[in-house]
């Protein structure tokens, strides 16, 4: 008798059945994932922007800010990155300033996440 080495093709169609089956559990798992991350940093980022123009608003008589430069701008900054008018991590900021207070708004892109967010002036978050 030889002396055969090797897997037979039943054996690899097994391990790739395998393979298959647990990639199908582990996709959607990541992909909620993912879509929960994009929602965690969406409401962290509008409570950073928030908590910057809130500490504006006392530095200033509680006069709020009228555009994102003042935040950005100034020395020391209140917030180091400007996050209006721009997509990040699937979901696109909207900001309205004004001497009388502020709304921002995180809208989510395609499927990258599951709420639009809204803080308006005094750091109410909501759906």
């Amino acid at each position: 008798m030889s002396n055969k080495k090797g897997f037979t093709l039943v054996e690899i169609m097994i391990v790739v059945a395998i393979i298959a089956l647990l990639a199908a559990i582990a996709i959607p798992n990541l992909l909620r994932a993912k879509i929960s991350a994009n929602d965690a940093l969406a409401k962290g980022t509008l409570r950073s922007l928030s908590t910057a123009s809130e500490t504006f608003a006392t530095t200033n008589s509680g006069n709020y800010p009228v555009d994102i430069t003042s935040l950005t701008g100034a020395s020391p900054a209140y917030i180091n990155a400007s996050y209006c008018g721009q997509t990040i991590s699937g979901y696109f900021y909207t900001c309205t300033f004004g001497a009388g207070g502020y709304s921002l708004v995180a809208a989510p892109v395609g499927t990258a996440g599951t709420t639009t967010w809204t803080i308006s002036t005094g750091g109410v978050l909501t759906p």
